[in-house]
């Protein structure tokens, strides 16, 4: 039998889902925004904020009341994932987000705080965007900012594994640096030196290669100094 997951889960990367004690739950849009917006915050806000910044055409009596309704649907039996009083509303304490999991993941990363033998599980956590089909402004914003945490989470991750002789797993972790931002060099880097870690010099030649036609080709300019003494490092021959 399968282990029965308990308690509420929300997430966020690759989409919206709702699950409760391991049961799918399915929400209108509305609710969906309210949840989404509940969790990113990750504090009390006051209603006339949450109201006004997710129906921002409607007026502020209209605003308020489509929040009442909402958290009313939101009112699930013996569920419920939002606390709500007079003046304020919040996620639930004991709900779990995964953006905030894999946030607290990408922090420790970053900090060198994270024991060799998570990496495997951390790079999997890293794989998605805050939801992707989504383009409220508030949502683009977070984005952003968590897409930024989770390169630089990716691009340690790959020194990191090719410093303790991991080369497959370090090369994976740069690839997928590389497919957030094909343009941000330091990911290229972060790869190349794996590849030359691992001794494929000739892989690393091509990654600089098609580094530097695509940064040509998108933006006109050429890779940086630092890209290009990287490169000069060659093996030395015997």
């Amino acid at each position: 039998m399968g282990i029965r997951v308990l308690g509420i889960h929300l997430e966020l990367l690759k989409g919206f889902s709702l699950t409760c004690d391991g049961q799918h739950v399915s929400l209108p849009l509305s609710a969906q925004r309210v949840l989404a917006f509940l969790a990113i915050h990750g504090r009390p806000l006051l209603r006339p904020f949450v109201a006004g910044s997710l129906w921002t055409d409607a007026t502020e009596p209209r605003a308020s009341a489509n929040l009442r309704s909402t958290l009313w649907r939101l009112n699930l039996p013996g569920y419920g994932p939002v606390d709500a009083t007079a003046t304020h509303v919040q996620l639930r304490a004991d709900v779990a987000v995964d953006l905030r999991e894999t946030e607290a993941l990408a922090h420790s990363i970053v900090g060198g705080q994270m024991r060799c033998d998570r990496f495997e599980l951390a790079h999997a956590s890293l794989a998605g965007d805050l939801l992707p089909d989504w383009y409220d402004d508030w949502v683009l914003i977070e984005r952003e900012r968590f897409r930024q945490l989770r390169l630089h989470a990716l691009e340690t991750l790959c020194q990191e594994l090719t410093a303790s002789g991991r080369y497959g797993q370090a090369i994976d972790a740069g690839l997928s640096a590389i497919a957030g931002e094909p343009l941000r060099e330091s990911a290229h880097r972060a790869l190349i030196r794996a590849y030359v870690a691992e001794g494929n010099f000739s892989e690393a030649l091509r990654q600089y290669h098609t580094y530097r036609r695509l940064l040509y080709d998108q933006l006109g300019v050429l890779p940086s100094l630092k890209m290009e003494a990287l490169i000069q490092e060659r093996p030395c021959r015997r």
